[in-house]
């Protein structure tokens, strides 16, 4: 029996999104400054993966 999921399908495209703006973030060398510190770029490529594995593992909770 399939149980719908919708708050972790919700989660998932959620991280999904997070993974995408990243990658954007990479390609556009897009700069983030919050408050007197500039955020590297180097941190794109470990939330890529973080935000990625999240989203994946969401859309496998999802399917239940």
């Amino acid at each position: 029996m399939s149980r719908s999921r919708p708050f972790t399908l919700i989660a998932a495209l959620i991280f999904a999104i997070i993974a995408l703006l990243h990658v954007y973030r990479l390609f556009t060398h897009f700069q983030v400054i919050l408050g007197s510190h500039e955020i590297p770029m180097s941190l794109s490529y470990v939330a890529i993966v973080v935000a990625a594995v999240l989203a994946w593992g969401c859309f496998r909770e999802s399917r239940g």
